[in-house]
């Protein structure tokens, strides 16, 4: 097997993981990357077996895909509960995650953590001891370079994310732009976590510090399932 077809089975294996803990009548937060798009493909095959729930999707991307394979969808202010979300990730240490590396990391932290359980998928390439990626930030467009500045000052080297296939800066579904902030290794995620929450003009940023309830890690004949607890 091919090293890129084996990676694609680790991350089917975790999606097919967590969509185990999904039940008749639930509302599901559907995730945005591509291991988060075999949980939907799943779903979507479920549904079409009799499985009754909806979905939420963290973004147009995740949307299109939901409608592609038939699962109804509804919008979060149209919901009383969140039942389950399930979401990829772009590096994990321990219960901490990076995410965003699809720009979608301000709507997957609110339906994420509205979620009664958040489930991540991932394949083994994605774990590490240490967080170390760069930390995808959404800005307001206005605050871009005031944001830079005091992102420098904590240490940070903030690159802005620039657009593949057009001339320009990425913008995000909520018309945000993304500075990927370089930290080195982050010893202490919940403090930086923190440190970023408070700088004006940061929408939302890629660090999800210890909101997973349960992680599946894909590998080559097995998931492993490390659960909050």
């Amino acid at each position: 097997m091919k090293a890129d077809e084996g990676t694609e089975a680790a991350k089917r294996r975790a999606a097919e993981s967590a969509v185990e803990a999904v039940a008749d009548g639930m509302v599901v937060g559907l995730g945005t990357g591509s291991t988060a798009a075999h949980a939907i493909r799943l779903l979507g095959r479920q549904v079409d077996a009799g499985l009754d729930i909806r979905g939420v999707p963290t973004s147009f991307q995740a949307r299109e895909l939901a409608r592609e394979v038939g699962v109804p969808l509804a919008a979060l202010e149209d919901v009383e509960t969140l039942d389950i979300a399930i979401d990829g990730a772009d590096q994990v240490a321990g219960l901490d995650l990076v995410k965003g590396g699809g720009a979608a990391h301000a709507r997957e932290k609110v339906i994420d953590t509205a979620a009664d359980a958040f489930h991540v998928v991932v394949d083994e390439t994605k774990e590490s001891d240490t967080l170390d990626r760069a930390v995808p930030i959404s800005v307001l467009p206005v605050a871009r370079s005031t944001v830079a500045a005091r992102l420098e000052t904590l240490g940070g080297d903030p690159t802005l994310r620039e657009a593949a296939g057009k001339d320009g800066p990425v913008v995000t579904d909520d018309g945000h732009l993304v500075l990927d902030c370089d930290f080195g290794s982050i010893e202490d995620p919940a403090v930086l976590g923190q440190a970023l929450d408070e700088l004006p003009g940061v929408v939302a940023h890629g660090l999800f510090v210890g909101l997973a309830d349960a992680i599946h890690v894909g590998h080559d004949s097995r998931v492993d399932v490390r659960q909050k607890g």
